[in-house]
Formats: C-alpha cells, structure tokens, sequence
C-alpha cells in the first residue's frame, strides 16, 4: 500500500454516515447525502434573538487513569494538567462552553452582545472574540439542535480513527525501579482494552534520557515489542526531534518486519534530512507517512490564518510536500485556533497535506479535533488523550476499534456536569 492508499484507508468511509446499529453493536454505514447548507435563513434568525448574558470561568483537572512518563525532551507528563473553560449563557437560557484562555477581563466585554455580531453562520466565530471560539461553537451548536460537525458542513466522517498519544517513556519509570519495556506494554494493553487500534510510541531515548546507542536500541526493541503483542494495531511513532538522520536510518533498517504507519517530527523540519529519510523509506519499502509542523522555532509577529504559527515555518511545510518529503501536518489545534482550522484545511488539501492536529495534553480537545475531522474532513486520524475531567461527561462519544464515534448531541457533545 503507498502513501496516499494508506491515508485513504484512515479515512475510509469519509462518505459515510451512521445508519444504525446492528444486533452487534457495531454501527452501520450507509452512503451519505450531500452536506446541507450550513445554516438556514431560519436558523440564523434564531441566532439573532439570543444575547450574551453571562461569561463564567472555571478551571477543570484532568486525570489520565495511568502515570505517563517522559519523552525525549521533556519531564514526565504526570497522571494530567488543569485548564480554564468558560460557559456562555444567553439572555434566553441557552448554554455552551469549552476551553477558553486568557484572564477574565477579556471576555467581559462580550457581554450584552447579539450573538450573531460575534458567530457568522458561515465563516464561525469572529476574530475579535478568537477566546471563546470553543465555547461559541458549542453555544450555537446547542441553540440549534446541531453537532459542531454539521456546523461546520458535515464534509467528513462521522467514525475518526484514533491514536493513543500516552505511550511514553514508560519503561523508565518509575525512576529508581524503572518497568523496562513491559511497562510500555502495559500501557498499551490498557489503552486497547479502552478501544485503541492505533499507538505512538514516544522515541528518542538517546537523545537526553540514555547513551545515544543505548537509546536506539531500546527505541527498536519497543517499536518490535509493541508490534508482536498487538499485531492488529497500527505503530505510529515520535521523536520529538530527538534523533539525527544517519541514526533515524539505522533506527528503521533495524525494525525489519515491522511496519510504521507513519513517523512524527525525526529531526527539523529541513529538506536535506527528510530527503534523506524519504528515500530510506523508498529502499526499505516502508509505506510510513512523514509527520511534521506542530513544533514551532519562532512565533507569528501577529496572529493570521495559520494562528501563531510563522509565515516563514508555515511555507516552509508547504515547500517540503511540494516535494513529498511531508504528508501530513500536525499543528497545533490551539495555536492554529479550531475557527481558523475551518478554513486553512482546502489550502492543505491543494498542497497534497492531511492534516492530524496535535491535541495533547488535555482531554476535550481530541472531541474537539474529532468534530472538526467530521466537519472540514482531510483529517486522517487524531490524537486521543486517555482519560478525564471530574464533572465533565464524555458518554455520548462511542469508542470501537479504534473509531472515535460522533454523536449526534448538539454542540461537542461533552456534558457539563453542575
């Protein structure tokens, strides 16, 4: 299978929408119709009887169900992060909410606004009120009685496939009685008894944690272990730029049978090595997709299309899959800002790009990432964060073999428990 023929198998049935569920439990597929316009002239005029009444913040603590260890640069990630949400409610009761940044003043100036000076029906939340773009959505997918992928235009699929992004380092913890690598298979068992199909195994030892030899050797034998335990699960794995070329290339000719289903960020992003990389796949026959974009060097001097992203990093991406030596892009969701990723998605298309948006580390935003793949579509697969938020409910989202199932829940779908 090339390249391409891979990425199409990860959004199989891009055309398809749920049609029901079977005695089995596994939903069905049927041939979808074409996406309805956005929103009707009716639904618009609804929009325009709500005001903004109250903005409140909230701070939410994730809780991953496991210690998850370093990668090749950084800490330990822990056992999950806090973050601030806010709630927007109308003038007529009408609720939404999402992770919003920033302090509070920033948002009190929206209050008393129509809600449709600040939510265009068909380009999404307004730049000047970017900080609530989470909660916005989900406050006029909720008046509406629509999910964020319809919103959006339903161009995608309902089913997204998914990744568990937690494999870390975990076979050097705990530090002074470290697991070794069936500590790595643990966390893989765990994540598959959750319904994951798919793994990124964090590598890089070499890099801060071991000798550079040391650390590929344990980066090959657990890429090979994880593969022989779960031989129906898909290996994806990242580097956080922690390794150079020659050694990447020694790295992937030691894996022999095993296959990768793509590579995150090697090294730089720099034509040369990528060139290198790329026709070290071609020797090898390898079929893995080159993942690229999320770490930035420098940031925009203002934000543009791409958020906070630079121009200079941004065209760069784009000259390296003009040459196919990138496939996919994984930018920040948060840095790119969920509303712009609505319409910089055709411009990746056109440059032969998927997208995967980097989501870690906080559990709504893979849901988030979900109904944007289900809304824009050329999002081959996202990034899961195993795990939750105390008060928040997850329950509407259904995970089979390895699909991320949308609901049909109006707004993202997550409930807000009080």
């Amino acid at each position: 299978m090339n390249r391409r023929a891979f990425v199409a198998s990860l959004v199989a049935g891009s055309t398809t929408l749920l049609a029901g569920e079977p005695k089995g439990g596994e939903p069905m597929e049927q041939e979808a119709a074409a996406p309805e316009e956005i929103l009707d002239p009716a639904a618009v005029r609804e929009l325009g009887e709500h005001r903004i009444a109250r903005i409140e913040a909230r701070r939410l603590q994730d809780r991953y169900p496991r210690f998850v260890g370093r990668n090749s640069r950084g800490r330990p990630a822990g056992r999950g992060g806090g973050y601030q949400i806010r709630i927007i409610t109308t003038d007529k009761g009408a609720q939404g909410w999402g992770m919003s940044h920033g302090p509070a003043g920033q948002a009190q100036p929206f209050i008393g606004r129509r809600l449709v000076e600040l939510y265009d029906p068909q380009r999404g939340p307004a730049e000047e009120a970017c900080r609530l773009q989470i909660p916005l959505h989900d406050l006029v997918g909720t008046i509406l009685g629509k999910p964020v992928y319809a919103l959006l235009g339903g161009h995608g699929s309902r089913h997204v496939p998914i990744y568990s992004g937690a494999i870390y380092f975990d076979d050097l913890e705990p530090e002074g009685k470290p697991r070794g690598v069936p500590g790595v298979l643990a966390s893989c068992q765990q994540d598959y008894e959750a319904g994951y199909r798919a793994f990124k195994l964090k590598i890089g030892r070499g890099a801060k944690w071991m000798t550079k030899d040391r650390g590929i050797r344990r980066d090959i034998e657990v890429t090979r272990a994880v593969h022989e335990r779960f031989p129906d699960c898909e290996v994806l794995v990242d580097a956080n730029n922690g390794y150079a070329v020659d050694d990447f290339c020694t790295y992937l000719s030691a894996l022999g049978d095993c296959p990768l289903a793509y590579i995150e960020e090697p090294f730089h992003e720099e034509r040369e090595p990528l060139a290198r990389l790329r026709d070290h796949l071609v020797k090898l026959g390898s079929r893995a997709l080159i993942v690229e974009g999320e770490m930035r060097t420098e940031r925009a001097t203002a934000p543009w299309r791409f958020g906070g992203y630079s121009r200079r990093h941004v065209d760069n991406l784009f000259a390296l899959a003009r040459e196919k030596l990138v496939h996919v892009l994984n930018l920040d969701l948060g840095i790119v800002g969920f509303t712009r990723w609505r319409h910089v998605m055709g411009e990746l298309e056109a440059e032969g790009l998927s997208a995967s948006p980097h989501t870690w580390a906080w559990t709504p935003r893979p849901y988030y990432a979900a109904q944007l793949a289900g809304g824009v579509g050329n999002v081959c697969i996202i990034e899961g964060i195993p795990g939750a938020a105390r008060g928040v409910d997850y329950s509407a989202y259904r995970f089979i073999k390895g699909k991320l199932f949308l609901p049909e829940a109006p707004g993202f779908g997550l409930k807000l428990e009080t």
